[in-house]
């Protein structure tokens, strides 16, 4: 395989959190998100690029949804407090702007998070190509995108109808630019949908003002890797306000691990490759863990990359994962083996660390 990668999809999206047992609580009971893969107190002292230059102490625990689809890295500092951005933001704004959730009906996903109390922005709507959405924030004012699920791995018959992440929502400044990443190098190649919105046609959402070209871009079918199928299809979703003047970073002078979603993390496996193809395109990794590298119960070796905009963009190649921590059931995955999916027996397995509320 030398001279080749291979992205998988969506690993997980990284969210900053002052509170990690409040909000996992609201994770595991508005989107099933309850299968926990690790959690860890530690340093981060490979991140001191992004956090001002000091090792901060942080705390971080990786759920997902046996439905499948991507998960959640929880990530909490302990060393300090955790800083909300000094603006409200709006959509147009550069960097992690909507996660996307799959769910296998819409409107019943739509019910259910109205009966339990969420701040659910609007009912459910038809996009220009007829996929049924809604948007609802989290207790820490993220967004989120309930979308129709593409592909899925189980069927826990959580309330919620929905799965894990399908996608991500993020703002970019210049279209042709972005492409070259998320297109060219990260393998979303079919473009699903192109086309300009005003602000009025996102109802409840924070946009602000003018128009916006917003670019939809998926893989036809699941990819290949050891957790190719558990992942599922994932989609990304380019935003460019065509208009506003007045388009914020959304982690300006803010450090990596702040409040709100710090990193979309792709599962990849030929590292060494796709760094030289990422070089090759001008994005050059900013981080890297060289060698294997301990989360908690699991290991793998981690890099990022800043996106046109500055956007943290983590890629990770897992070295072993727990399948079920309470007998010590680890898989180890060798650089040949990792290029097929893993047995979804042995994946289904991980539903025994569920945890429930």
């Amino acid at each position: 395989m030398e001279g080749l990668y291979l992205n998988s999809g969506i690993q997980q999206v990284g969210i900053g959190v002052p509170n990690i047992p409040e909000i996992w609580t609201w994770y595991r009971r508005s989107f099933g998100m309850d299968v926990r893969i690790f959690d860890e107190a530690a340093p981060a002292p490979l991140m001191t690029r992004y956090t001002g230059g000091v090792i901060h102490e942080r705390t971080a625990t990786l759920a997902m949804s046996m439905n499948g689809g991507g998960g959640f890295e929880i990530w909490q500092f302990t060393s300090r407090s955790t800083e909300k951005a000094r603006f409200e933001l709006q959509l147009g704004d550069l960097g992690l702007t909507i996660c996307k959730i799959k769910s296998r009906d819409v409107h019943a996903s739509y019910s259910y998070l109205i009966a339990q109390g969420a701040q659910v922005l609007g009912a459910p709507k038809k996009d220009q190509i007829g996929k049924w959405s809604f948007f609802v924030k989290d207790p820490n004012d993220n967004l989120f995108q309930i979308v129709e699920g593409r592909s899925w791995f189980g069927n826990t018959n959580h309330p919620s109808m929905c799965g894990g992440v399908c996608g991500m929502t993020i703002g970019v400044s210049d279209m042709a630019k972005s492409l070259s990443l998320y297109r060219d190098i990260l393998g979303y190649e079919l473009v699903e949908l192109d086309h300009v919105n005003t602000f009025e046609d996102f109802g409840d959402l924070p946009a602000g003002d003018g128009s916006f070209r917003r670019v939809r871009l998926t893989h036809p079918s699941v990819r290949n890797g050891s957790f190719s199928e558990l992942l599922g299809i994932t989609e990304i979703e380019l935003v460019q306000s065509l208009d506003r003047t007045d388009v914020k970073r959304i982690f300006q002078d803010r450090f990596w691990g702040d409040w709100g979603f710090i990193h979309l993390c792709f599962d990849i496996q030929g590292m060494d490759a796709f760094q030289k193809a990422c070089e090759n395109a001008g994005f050059p990794f900013t981080v890297d863990s060289a060698n294997s590298f301990q989360m908690g119960s699991a290991s793998g070796r981690f890099s990022y990359i800043e996106d046109p905009d500055g956007t943290w963009i983590e890629f990770v190649e897992t070295h072993k994962v727990p399948i079920l921590k309470k007998i010590g059931w680890y898989v180890q995955l060798k650089p040949n083996r990792a290029w097929k999916p893993l047995p979804k027996w042995m994946l289904k397995a991980m539903r025994f660390n569920r945890v429930k509320d």
